[in-house]
């Protein structure tokens, strides 16, 4: 009777772990109580998968991640490291979902091969918390996928810490774009593409990895994607067309591409298409378009290894050792190049599908203002806030030693104007630049400009960044008229 017992119970351990939304044919998303016990099934069923815990949400929830690899992840340098994450958004269901079914497909022995060169850091869901109400924030109202710079809430400060530990030279970070709205409906038409995909475009990223992104990436997903059935687009907000410009996307770095990005990292957002009036209308093929670009990620990443390993690697050399006075932009805008856009959009009443040529497209990101990068900046040891936001970010904090050939320079706030910022308006300040003369170091924390993320402490701590810490309301009060500003700068003389 034993014997017939466990041969009776070896074909139901060797099955594979079925993701919840199959299991309910996609009628219901997959609960948080669901989530856990597949994961661990995950987990359990093959060698190559380590399930761990890398925070936790406001709520208590823990945030997962799963660890592809043939050995011990993040150790062989051979291997690239690649981190997708997605459901920052807790509304966006479709993500989460493609990552559930990724995993399932991962574990099949014949995808092995894909871990003989990569190591792959899975978040499935990022914000539980919003997830279980079906809302965008999480369960301090906060809006995820804008907290990257001020890294205030503790879903955020997980992605960071994961990426910081491992710093991986690939990431995805996955959500849902909404084509409906009134003024879209006004206007006739929509947008009507399964899955878009966007690469970085912030003005101070390596060029060389906007080339590859654009040029090489992007033609080979989209014509993963048509090999599969599913529509894709570049990912292009705005419009509609004759009513507001297109554009790619934003340059600000709060979110989750171009945090990663601005460190020189091959990275990529990628936007499927919600529901109309519900978020499980259709929810298969989103979700298994949502997969496919994360596998085509992956395939793309082992065809190319070198090719990105060495491209990331030299790049973010330059950011860690590149010269003091390189110029660095902290205000951009979105113009036009004469390109015109041809976007494929859906009749709203009719159903059909039409393109339409858009004029007003700007798909590129010109510099309006520079500074140079200084040698480092100073922050007051009395400002807390200030401090605790440089641990955050796991930016390297030492002690000062004014050196001879080194200018103290601070910045005296003149006037406080403003500038549009993608359609919203945001302060603008005049400053002059003051050398000082008396200066006591002891007053001060130094944050050295040669590290990983040079790019981000120039765009977080200079007052007239557009995407400086000063936007934010925790540091609005930094900035005041006729007063100096706290951060000083240290320049070669």
């Amino acid at each position: 009777m034993l014997l017939m017992f466990i041969a009776l119970s070896l074909p139901i351990l060797s099955q594979e772990p079925v993701p919840p939304a199959i299991k309910r044919n996609f009628t219901v998303v997959t609960a948080y109580e669901e989530l856990v016990p597949f994961l661990q099934s995950l987990d359990e069923h093959s060698d190559m998968l380590t399930v761990n815990i890398i925070g936790q949400s406001v709520k208590g929830k823990n945030l997962y991640g799963l660890m592809f690899s043939s050995s011990r992840f993040g150790k062989d340098r051979s291997k690239i490291r690649v981190l997708i994450f997605a459901q920052q958004h807790g509304n966006e269901q479709s993500g989460k979902e493609g990552a559930l079914l990724l995993a399932s497909e991962l574990i099949k022995p014949e995808n092995r091969y894909l871990f003989d060169k990569i190591d792959l850091a899975l978040v499935p869901q990022v914000n539980p918390d919003g997830a279980e109400y079906n809302q965008r924030p999480n369960a301090h109202t906060m809006d995820l996928n804008r907290n990257h710079v001020i890294l205030t809430e503790p879903e955020i400060q997980a992605v960071h810490a994961l990426f910081n530990e491992y710093l991986f030279e690939v990431t995805l970070d996955v959500h849902e774009y909404f084509p409906y709205g009134e003024t879209w409906e006004e206007y006739g038409y929509r947008k009507n593409f399964d899955v878009t995909i966007g690469s970085v475009t912030n003005p101070n990223v390596s060029g060389k990895i906007k080339d590859l992104s654009d040029n090489h990436y992007l033609p080979y997903i989209f014509n993963y994607w048509t090999k599969r059935g599913f529509s894709s687009f570049v990912y292009c907000p705005g419009g509609p067309p004759k009513l507001s410009y297109i554009r790619h996307s934003t340059f600000d770095i709060n979110d989750g591409r171009q945090s990663l990005g601005i460190q020189n990292t091959f990275s990529f957002i990628q936007e499927g298409m919600n529901g109309t009036d519900s978020f499980l209308e259709n929810l298969r093929h989103r979700s298994e378009g949502q997969m496919a670009g994360m596998r085509g990620l992956l395939e793309y990443v082992y065809l190319n290894i070198d090719k990105i390993k060495t491209l990331v690697a030299s790049e973010r050399k330059k950011l860690i050792s590149g010269p003091v006075g390189q110029e660095v932009s902290i205000q951009s805008e979105h113009v036009a190049n004469g390109q015109k856009l041809s976007i494929p959009l859906v009749n709203y009443k009719t159903g059909t599908d039409t393109t339409v040529i858009v004029n007003d497209y700007r798909p590129v990101v010109r510099s309006i203002h520079d500074v140079t990068r200084p040698v480092g900046y100073l922050i007051p040891r009395q400002s807390a806030e200030l401090a605790e936001w440089a641990k955050r970010q796991y930016l390297t904090i030492t002690t000062f030693e004014p050196k001879r050939n080194h200018t103290i320079e601070q910045y005296l706030i003149t006037a406080i104007d403003s500038i549009d910022f993608e359609r919203d308006t945001i302060v603008n300040p005049q400053v002059e630049v003051r050398e000082i003369i008396n200066f006591r170091s002891s007053d001060y924390w130094f944050i050295p400009a040669n590290q990983l993320k040079c790019n981000l402490i120039v765009l977080a701590l200079e007052p007239k960044s557009m995407l400086g810490l000063i936007t934010y309301p925790q540091y609005a009060h930094l900035l005041k008229k006729g007063e100096n500003y706290p951060v000083l700068r240290v320049v070669p003389k």
